[in-house]
């Protein structure tokens, strides 16, 4: 499980207001926090945090908010999410300033950071198009590793690196209906490897 920045804010303002006060904010309270003038951006956050296991609600109070306890205490970690990575051909390099709560136990021991995966080239990894690739910042990799390979300095690709000798690196998509792309090593450099994916239901 993970969450995202506003959610952990709005999971942490429950948790303060309950402790402080004994009871809930309102949907409005928690929209007057944190700048939100539609409820409904509200209640979506409420939403995803309730398909999360996080918080019971009852919709016939206007203080039915209440939070589950956790059984098992999993230490999140925030990480930069930098933006989107092809599965499929190379799209431009888009950069973004988000950040994204991951579990501790899921980080790199180097600098690691979040991509968001557009495209199915490695659906036989599991990775589908709109899931979150966990990437370690490493600028080598051994052959079968899973590497974000930028290509000619501005298309970023996600895919199996091996080197073919002759300066040939084969990129292989995990989908029995692409075919790899073979480029020159010049041509590219790898920005991480990939060591864990998360996916939104």
């Amino acid at each position: 499980m993970y969450l995202t920045r506003r959610q952990k804010e709005i999971l942490d303002f429950l948790d303060r207001h309950i402790s402080k006060k004994g009871y809930a904010p309102t949907i409005e309270e928690i929209g007057e926090q944190f700048g939100l003038s539609s409820l409904a951006t509200v209640h979506k956050h409420l939403t995803n945090l309730q398909k999360k296991g996080l918080v019971k609600r009852d919709w016939n109070r206007s203080r039915g908010l209440e939070l589950v306890p956790t059984q098992v205490a999993v230490k999140a970690v925030e990480l930069p999410l930098l933006g989107r990575v092809a599965a499929g051909s190379p799209i431009e390099a888009i950069t973004a300033s988000e950040t994204i709560f991951v579990p501790e136990d899921m980080v790199g021991r180097r600098d690691t950071y979040v991509l968001q995966v557009k495209g199915d080239s490695m659906i036989d990894e599991q990775i589908r198009d709109g899931d979150f690739v966990i990437v370690e910042n490493r600028r080598s990799a051994r052959d079968g590793e899973m590497v974000i390979a930028l290509l000619d300095g501005d298309s970023a690709t996600l895919k199996k690196l091996y080197r073919e000798g002759g300066g040939t690196v084969r990129l292989q998509p995990a989908n029995a209906r692409l075919k790899p792309m073979y480029v020159d090593q010049d041509r590219l450099r790898i920005q991480g490897v990939v060591i864990g994916v998360l996916r939104k239901y």
